[in-house]
């Protein structure tokens, strides 16, 4: 993995710096070529680009399981320390719709699959239309605008928050906390004043969805959050811990993966003249276009996984207790599965990307967001031919390594 000239740990020192974070693409390379089930020190895991590497532990939940994944964040604190973070702790080995197994996931993902079911989805597109309208005309008006907050972040966390029956004045606070919620994940051995914030946030969303479910068991609606009320006060399919973590998920991730999609994609087309024009002309391009946009940036860029049994791996032992990274952006870009994986081609047809996971754990609001982009997508197509960048060097969010995202993206119309 290392030449005369670099050390295995400057090697690993790379892996989680701003440099990486920023280009991720020519390190996973190079994994994926020489080394592609690789220990990291820094990370604290192994790191996983190879694309049937990945798909076996997707489908492999008896050994690459999701319970009590994110928890070991803190094992390696001193036990005071962790002492300290014990809510955190208690937070994620507390089981709900990302933190479990079979058959608790099983039962949990029935209950929240009922809000996104292909029929419901499409019935909201008028709304989801009417949404974007509204937020383009602003930019439109002022002759420009930030992708990022004002259209990217705005749409699905108030298409979320009618998703969920939550105020839509809240919307703010969905953002603020997803930020920090997302901040310590992706390696495994976050600082722990990182981890403080975590559990300081997950204290707040805690006694504001007590209030919020409070509030629905007195005046029950038609939303997800009164979905999950009802079945929880029908006995054992869905205990209170299981809706409150399944809440502060939905809460979270419901939205960080659309938002990565919308400004991924419009940083995507407008840096690739050619593929923005060609979208423009032939709008039946848009699908395959959003699942190019999915592959090329992964919005995820990387899933941990707990080692429940030993295993082998591409000739390396992985040992249980111990977690493994799977770098979807670098499966995503596996020349076994892609041809030509660098180029962005918004015509592509062999395009089996993982984006959004696979197997039981496959994203439950991909519709949704697909859905989403194809609509904003479309809007911008129709509504602002002539929109341009403002940079063209990409601000990336350095601050969440699990997530492949802008942090602000400006455009003029």
């Amino acid at each position: 993995m290392t030449n005369k000239s670099e050390s295995t740990t400057t090697f690993d020192e790379v892996l989680v710096s701003e440099e990486f974070l920023s280009d991720p693409y020519p390190v996973l390379r190079r994994l994926r070529d020489d080394d592609p089930v690789h220990w990291s020190p820094s990370i604290g895991g192994w790191v996983l680009t190879k694309y049937d590497d990945i798909i076996s532990t997707f489908k492999n939940t008896e050994r690459y399981s999701n319970e009590g994944r994110l928890a070991r964040a803190v094992e390696y604190l001193p036990a005071e320390s962790r002492l300290r973070l014990r809510t955190f702790e208690e937070h994620y080995r507390t089981k709900g719709l990302l933190h479990s197994d079979p058959p608790d996931h099983t039962r949990l993902r029935k209950l929240v699959t009922k809000a996104f079911t292909p029929r419901l989805i499409d019935a909201m597109r008028p709304r989801i239309q009417e949404i974007v309208d509204e937020l383009l005309e602003v930019g439109l008006c002022n002759g420009g605008m930030d992708v990022i907050p004002d259209l990217a972040v705005a749409l699905p966390i108030t298409v979320l928050a009618e998703i969920l029956g939550a105020p839509l004045s809240d919307r703010s606070l969905f953002k603020r906390w997803a930020d920090s919620l997302l901040a310590f994940q992706g390696i495994n051995k976050p600082q722990q004043n990182v981890l403080e914030c975590a559990q300081a946030t997950l204290i707040e969303i805690k006694a504001y969805l007590v209030d919020l479910v409070a509030e629905v068991r007195s005046r029950p609606g038609k939303d997800l959050i009164s979905e999950l009320v009802k079945a929880e006060s029908e006995g054992d399919k869905l205990s209170e811990a299981e809706l409150l973590n399944t809440c502060i998920t939905l809460l979270v991730a419901g939205h960080e993966t659309t938002t990565s999609l919308i400004g991924n994609g419009t940083y995507l087309l407008l840096s690739h003249a050619q593929q923005w024009n060609r979208l423009k002309s032939e709008p039946s391009l848009l699908s395959s276009a959003i699942e190019e946009i999915l592959r090329y940036e992964s919005p995820v860029a990387r899933q941990p996984r707990l080692m429940k049994q030993d295993a082998q791996l591409s000739g390396k032992h992985i040992k249980k207790e111990q977690v493994v990274f799977q770098m979807l952006n670098a499966a995503n870009r596996d020349p076994d599965y892609f041809a030509d994986p660098d180029t962005f081609d918004i015509e592509r047809q062999q395009n089996r990307h993982i984006a959004f996971g696979s197997g039981i754990h496959f994203c439950v609001g991909a519709i949704l967001s697909r859905t989403e982009g194809q609509i904003v997508f479309d809007t911008l197509r129709n509504r602002a031919p002539s929109m341009r960048l403002v940079n063209d060097v990409p601000a990336w969010d350095l601050k969440k390594p699990n997530s492949r995202m802008l942090k602000t993206l400006p455009v003029m119309f």
